[in-house]
């Protein structure tokens, strides 16, 4: 089969798009995608076909590969945007530099487009390989995935049955130009190192090493789908609400996920962080079993890249972003027929007769207590144990207070004292939908 049915074949699921957006460096592999899908075009109802070129301004040699890029998409009849990106300091140039790339692209896509890279099979060996060194799971052994959700729109690679040779060769059959990058024979990247050390030996031994790889990352791509389905049973069955439905934290039941082995703790723990934070690796992995085995009055906190894992009221919690920073301690609620916003703790309002008096929002200290009808005066940390309030939410709950005496806790109208319903909108944790 040639190289352009193979390429149209893995084409197929995205042909219904509205656009197709080629990630175009002006190399040999992105130059021969973009000169294949214009050859394809001209026979073939495609969506309308634009390139994007990522400046990251990395090299001085680089600053002329705009003009050449876009010399390349006037002769082929197709439009360019060119973005320049600044580059984060850190210790990976390279991560930062594809992280930087891929979040201009996420910007680029529309609903519905599709954003077609040239990662090649050679690539896909040598990112398992790179992997597998760092000591990657089952998910980062499957390197490579042909297609995913990128933004709006999907990321699909259909050239990845395809092996750099092959590219090469077509791109001198058919007289095609194109940007040879200087840093990719820099020894000191270690994807270069294996690039032009490692894997040439392999294949000596091996020819057809690159193959076998690319194959093997294809079985984890099937294994890590089936991780999935799993957790996905496993957080269904962990999804039990606690009491306090109002609150906008992610939670999971802890007496669910103790029922499964710690293997299986773990991978449903992987794909619920997952949307959070960057997953820990594995020596971190014992602070979830510190955190899981705690002592029943314990407050245990497994601290990860983004934010903490919390245990309380036979949950564990997600806490990021603002349930991170401590609330003001004392706000003056001067027009109390209008919501009180609370610094870094979301909102508040009032429901029912407010009465006379100032009227103050203050948090827990320790050693308040509250007046209730018919029971006499109760010690609020008591109180807040009967109605299974966790520990990490006890110290931002807020506490109303007229003339110094406590009246109202929000969200909890068993302890409103003077029928003065205190109604709290918590700030929301970043990332959840």
């Amino acid at each position: 089969m040639s190289l352009e049915s193979r390429l149209l074949e893995a084409l197929q699921p995205c042909r219904g798009a509205p656009r197709w957006h080629v990630a175009f460096s002006g190399g040999l592999d992105s130059t021969v995608l973009l000169y294949l899908l214009v050859q394809l075009s001209a026979r073939e109802k495609l969506p309308p076909i634009g390139a994007i070129h990522i400046h990251h301004g990395l090299q001085t040699v680089a600053d002329g590969w705009p003009a050449r890029c876009r010399s390349v998409c006037e002769q082929l009849g197709v439009e360019l945007q060119i973005i320049s990106v600044q580059i984060a300091a850190g210790p990976s140039l390279e991560r930062a530099a594809r992280e930087a790339r891929y979040a201009a692209f996420t910007e680029i896509l529309g609903q519905g487009e599709t954003l077609l890279t040239a990662q090649h099979r050679d690539d896909q060996a040598e990112t398992m390989l790179f992997r597998l060194l760092r000591g990657a799971g089952v998910l980062g052994l499957a390197s490579i995935p042909a297609d995913r959700a990128l933004g709006a729109g999907r990321l699909v690679r259909p050239l990845l049955g395809v092996g750099r040779d092959e590219l090469e060769a077509y791109a001198r059959e058919q007289g095609l130009d194109w940007i040879e990058d200087p840093s990719n024979q820099c020894l000191d990247h270690s994807r270069n190192y294996l690039r032009h050390q490692v894997l040439p030996v392999i294949r000596q031994r091996w020819p057809r090493a690159s193959v076998s790889m690319a194959r093997a990352a294809a079985h984890l791509g099937e294994a890590q789908a089936l991780l999935g389905e799993l957790a996905a049973v496993d957080l269904q069955a962990a999804q039990a609400r606690p009491s306090l439905q109002w609150l906008p934290i992610p939670s999971l039941s802890l007496h669910s996920l103790k029922a499964l082995g710690p293997a299986r703790q773990r991978n449903a723990l992987r794909h619920w962080l997952g949307p959070f934070t960057t997953l820990p690796d594995t020596d971190h992995w014992a602070g979830w079993d510190a955190l899981r085995d705690a002592a029943a009055d314990a407050a245990p906190i497994w601290r990860l890249a983004t934010g903490e894992l919390h245990r309380g009221d036979g949950y564990i919690w997600w806490l990021s972003g603002p349930w991170l920073a401590a609330p003001a301690d004392i706000v003056e609620w001067l027009q109390p027929d209008m919501n009180l916003p609370l610094p870094n703790n979301g909102s508040l309002r009032l429901a029912g007769d407010r009465g006379a008096g100032d009227l103050q929002v203050r948090y827990r200290q320790g050693g308040e207590s509250l007046r209730l009808p018919g029971r006499g005066k109760r010690d609020l940390k008591r109180l807040l144990n009967e109605v299974g309030v966790p520990v990490f939410l006890r110290s931002r709950l807020p506490l109303l207070y007229r003339d110094d005496e406590l009246i109202a806790v929000a969200n909890l109208p068993q302890f409103d004292t003077e029928g003065l319903s205190l109604i709290w909108k918590p700030p929301v944790t970043p990332g959840l939908s």
